[in-house]
Order: C-alpha cells, then structure tokens, then sequence
C-alpha cells in the first residue's frame, strides 16, 4: 500500500521527469521537418504530426526509464503507459495546430494567440515568442500534469 506522502513523491518525480524530457523533445528530438508540416494539411501533415509525438513519447519513456533506474521509483507500468497516452493524444491534438487556434478563438485568448504572428499584408518576421508557442507550451504542460497524476494510480 503507497502512502500519501509515496504518491506526491512519485507525482513529483514523474512530472519533473516528463517536463524536462517534453523540453527536449519537442525543442531538440523533433526534426525540422515534423516542425514544418505538423500543422499542414492532409495525410502528410497528420504523419508528420504523429513522427513528432512518437519521438516525443519515447523521449519521455527514455527519461521515466532512467528515472526508475537512479532512483528506484516503484510505479505501475499500466498506469505509466496510459498517463503516456493521454499525453500523446493531447500533444497530437495541440500540435495539428487549427485545433489549438480553435479552442483559442472561442475563448477570451484569442488575441494573446495572435500576438507576435505577422500582420496580414506586412512583412513582421515570425520569431518563436508568440502568443500561440505560449500557449502551445502552456497546453502541453497542463497535460504533463496531468499524465503525473495519472501515474500516481
């Protein structure tokens, strides 16, 4: 039987180990060409989008893994694997992008999404602080949370 104290120690562990690897992979793992086309259009766009988040997803294994293995966290593989699937749903739903903007659109952050993106007939540059890459980031790591207690099962 775990204790309370057990769970919020897995928690934590769990969810600093699922974070630090959602960093790499989705800023170092993934390839530029998953970056390019994850939003785009049709199959080509949806495989992308499903390349990236398995990389992401083994990512996340690799670091739960090494976790496990330094520390001796004792946490049940079932659950680990349905926290790691919630996640990867949740990274696909965000990262095919019109879903993301969607959701924004039809709350109060629809203009915090668009900060930093071009003006429509102007040349701003894209640089990577926009409202919509904070927002992303945001979205993923509410789910990171959520994977963490899911874990803790």
């Amino acid at each position: 039987m775990t204790t309370t104290a057990d769970s919020a120690a897995t928690f934590a562990a769990v969810f600093a180990a699922l974070y630090a690897a959602h960093q790499v992979g989705d800023h170092w793992v993934q390839t530029d060409h998953d970056a390019q086309h994850k939003g785009g259009p049709g199959w080509a766009g949806r495989r992308a989008c499903a390349s990236h988040v398995l990389s992401m997803t083994i990512t996340k294994v690799v670091a739960l893994a090494a976790l496990t293995l330094v520390t001796g966290l004792d946490t049940s593989p079932l659950w680990i694997a349905v926290a790691l699937a919630v996640d990867a749903i949740s990274h696909y739903w965000a990262d095919r992008r019109t879903t993301l903007a969607q959701l924004a659109a039809a709350l109060p952050v629809r203009g915090f999404y668009k900060l930093g993106q071009p003006r429509e007939g102007h040349d701003d540059a894209h640089h990577i602080g926009t409202g919509a890459y904070a927002l992303d980031q945001s979205w993923h790591i509410g789910w990171l949370f959520v994977a963490a207690l899911i874990s803790t099962i």
